[in-house]
């Protein structure tokens, strides 16, 4: 035990947060039952991995915000009010001319008849089942557009043709202008009562697609709808899961190789890890939760953040073997050494995951549960279970005898004379950097357009991408206009008003289309006055347009009715306006635009507000931002006050503050001015990186501070022997976070990928402001020497290995 009792000797005189002997004696158990450990280490993780059974995908878009979010209440009221807006539209386009042919008209109706089968099915609307109304004499027809008994012969198609480009309820929804393409939507009512409720139905229109595919090569499909969004966002959790947790094992081990150089250490690792994950993967299972994207990444970030806790073990203590120590003692001093920082650094990032719970978007909520779990997990098997697989694997390592500083640490040392001698010219430029990006984060778009969170690779996107570029956009407003009395649709006063505001919007840039019950209302004028022309106009009498509406509805078949579009007591009527792709900025000020003209123009309606996905995606960001704006607060509040516990110094403990709000300051920055525009991820980016971030200025603080009061070293010199002791550790520890979370930048799903890339960027920026900004700060607002014998705090840091000294 020398080796262990000059390393205490070394270390008097400094307060932990733990005390050396509770550590010691800790981890002398540790290595004495490291059987019993190991196995009963063995049980806990298998007990609780046990429930990843339980994990579930969840189905639905709507996951993505919480009961309170305005804009989804909305939307759900709507829908209590009219029929479910769930549906699968099959959109159809010959390679070679257009649809109104022999062939193609009829694939669509045999389409549209067996669309009926699709489970949870309860209407399909299509060109061929459009119930077209007309007139002979005085009796109204209402009928198939394309009706099973008709003959497809040229002057019908010609009639068809005709028709579906003129009618406002069909040109550029169902079909589209150019005549080559067409759609049939499936509406489903999902009891929601079964995770496999959207899956089945997919499967089965996927089926329904293939071999009519397969049968008609000249054709080509597309499959879209809110259905296939929430499908997609399912298979997009399973197929992130699949691929980058086995990629990040990949890279880890690889990275375990290059930094470690030892086989059990990496073997060690790789169990620590999984067990980190299994175990918060399973207790998520226990739970009930249902992994959505964002929420499916955790594994990876677990097993980023677990290997650096590893790293900081199995580094001290290879460190201490060289130095001639046995494997037995080394263990314990890296013990020692290292409980603290690993108990500090896995608290500060448990607070900034969980701050992820004031989060507007509940899938949020689940990553920063899943992952503080996780990092729990990893804290855990670090000091219990590493230790034990340590102490019972082979171990080799050869003792330096010839002194010589590695490559990096030469290297650091460089670095240090480059930043002590140039402080002055780095801190100003630094500071500059910083407040010139600080002013371009302003530039930043938000943009949340749902169909681009996906990947162009991604069926559902290339599909919907197809089906707006060939159609129409996908993109609907909802709106429920009230006429303020039971029956009033069909006043006069009110169809003008509606017929105003749908003429207001048709005239609005990128509005493709607009489904309005006012175009009924002429049709049906035209069909009683003997199909003329120019009787199609708005009735003009109450009672007269009633009775048209009556006759009408009373002629539609079982499934195909008005419920769509108007209420129980036809007191209010529904409105979907459809636009072609845009961004949520100007998805928002159209919605405002509109808000203002109803407010101006139409009485019974001039608190209607546009409702559905779209709008709830619209503002997503937003909300988020503003509710994470307190939970980043707090976690900011919580954190600093751990770092001033820790440090023992209230001084450099709000010194800390300015390079750990910089990272994020200069990561937006630089987005503004690569990228420009930022969705969702937007919103937690900063609490979750702040957690990860502090750990390497807490490390260089803390030797810094050493410096000063044990060895009474001036501010120049004490940066040195920060940058001496810790700088090669920070740079190998920073740089196998951001590899880990850049491998998120591998998903196909946009919100995991550009959280990906900005952690691993903002990791990278809080590096560059630890070695180039904060010891040009210190030196700057440090007295020249510290009195000597003063006592020094060191906690330490469970993300940078630090070196053994």
């Amino acid at each position: 035990m020398a080796g262990v009792g000059q390393a205490r000797d070394r270390e008097d005189g400094r307060k932990r947060l733990f005390g050396d002997e509770t550590v010691v004696a800790f981890a002398e158990w540790l290595v004495r039952w490291r059987w019993a450990v190991i196995a009963g280490s063995l049980i806990v993780a298998l007990l609780f991995a046990s429930g990843g059974r339980h994990i579930g995908f969840s189905t639905d878009y709507r996951v993505f915000f919480s009961d309170e979010n305005p804009q989804l209440t909305a939307f759900d009221e709507l829908q209590n009010v009219y029929t479910k807006d769930d549906n699968i539209l099959i959109v159809i386009k010959p390679l070679e001319g257009e649809i109104f042919t022999p062939a193609a008209l009829s694939v669509v109706r045999e389409m549209t008849e067996a669309s009926w089968q699709t489970p949870y099915s309860t209407r399909v609307d299509s060109l061929t089942n459009f119930q077209h109304s007309y007139a002979i004499g005085d009796e109204l027809i209402v009928e198939d557009l394309v009706a099973d008994d008709n003959p497809l012969d040229p002057p019908a198609i010609a009639k068809i043709r005709d028709v579906a480009l003129t009618e406002p309820l069909l040109a550029q929804r169902t079909v589209s202008k150019d005549a080559k393409t067409t759609a049939i939507s499936i509406t489903l009512t999902l009891p929601q009562k079964d995770m496999e409720e959207v899956p089945d139905a997919m499967k089965h229109v996927r089926e329904l697609v293939a071999g009519y595919a397969a049968a008609h090569p000249e054709l080509q499909f597309a499959i879209t709808g809110n259905t296939a969004l929430s499908n997609a966002f399912s298979e997009m959790s399973l197929s992130d899961m699949q691929t980058l947790v086995p990629f990040m094992y990949g890279a880890l081990i690889l990275a375990m190789i290059l930094f470690l150089r030892s086989a059990t250490g990496t073997f060690a690792t790789v169990i620590v890890i999984g067990f980190s994950a299994a175990t918060a993967m399973g207790i998520a299972g226990w739970s009930g939760v249902l992994l959505t994207p964002p929420s499916a990444m955790a594994p990876t970030i677990i097993m980023t953040l677990a290997v650096a806790d590893s790293i900081h073990v199995l580094s001290t203590m290879i460190k201490e073997m060289r130095r001639g120590a046995s494997k037995r003692d080394a263990i314990i001093e890296s013990l020692r050494i290292n409980f603290d920082p690993i108990f500090l650094t896995s608290l500060t990032t448990v607070i900034g995951f969980l701050s992820l719970n004031f989060s507007d978007a509940p899938p949020f909520h689940d990553l920063g549960n899943i992952t503080a779990v996780g990092v729990t997990a990893a804290w855990l098997y670090s000091i219990i279970l590493l230790p034990a697989l340590m102490a019972v694997l082979p171990v080799r390592i050869r003792a330096r005898q010839d002194g010589k500083l590695p490559f990096l640490e030469r290297a650091m040392t460089n670095l240090a004379n480059f930043v002590v001698a140039q402080r002055r010219v780095l801190f100003v430029g630094g500071m500059g950097v910083v407040i010139v990006l600080g002013l371009l984060i302003p530039r930043i778009e938000l943009n949340d357009q749902f169909v681009n969170y996906f990947d162009t690779g991604v069926q559902f996107r290339a599909d919907t991408d197809f089906a707006m570029e060939n159609l129409s956009g996908i993109y609907q407003f909802h709106y429920s206009l009230p006429s303020g009395s039971s029956g009033g649709i069909s006043n006069p006063d009110y169809l003008a008003h509606l017929d105003a505001f749908s003429a207001w919007y048709r005239d609005q840039p990128g509005v493709v289309h607009v489904a309005t019950m006012s175009d009924i209302f002429r049709r049906l004028n035209k069909n009683m006055h003997a199909d003329d022309p120019d009787a199609y106009v708005l009735p003009t009498d109450r009672d007269l347009a009633a009775q048209y509406l009556l006759l009408f509805e009373l002629s539609l078949p079982y499934g195909l009715d008005l419920n769509n579009q108007i209420n129980v007591d036809k007191s209010a009527t529904r409105v979907i306006v459809t636009l072609e792709n845009s961004s949520t900025q100007q998805l928002r000020q159209t919605a405002r635009d509109a808000r203002d003209w109803l407010a101006a123009n139409f009485p019974t309606a001039s608190e209607a507000e546009a409702t559905g996905p779209v709008v709830m995606f619209a503002y997503i960001s937003q909300r988020n931002i503003n509710s994470m704006l307190l939970g980043t607060g707090l976690a900011i509040l919580l954190i600093s006050g751990a770092l001033i516990i820790a440090l023992r110094d209230l001084k450099h403990g709000i010194i800390s503050l300015i390079p750990n709000t910089m990272p994020a300051i200069i990561a937006f920055g630089i987005w503004s001015i690569l990228v420009g525009e930022i969705g969702v991820a937007a919103s937690v980016i900063c609490a979750a990186s702040l957690g990860i971030i502090v750990d390497d200025t807490v490390h260089f603080l803390s030797k810094y501070l050493r410096a000063r009061r044990e060895k009474n070293l001036s501010a120049e010199d004490a940066v040195r022997y920060a940058f001496e002791t810790v700088g090669m550790a920070l740079t190998i520890t920073s740089a196998a976070l951001i590899a880990g979370f850049a491998v998120l930048s591998m998903s196909d799903f946009l919100v995991n990928e550009v959280m990906g890339v900005m952690m691993a960027l903002t990791i990278f920026c809080a590096l560059v402001a630890d070695f180039l900004i904060l010891p040009p700060l210190l030196i700057a607002l440090d007295k020249p020497a510290a009195p000597k014998g003063a006592k020094a705090t060191e906690p330490a840091t469970a993300r940078a290995a630090p070196a053994a000294e």
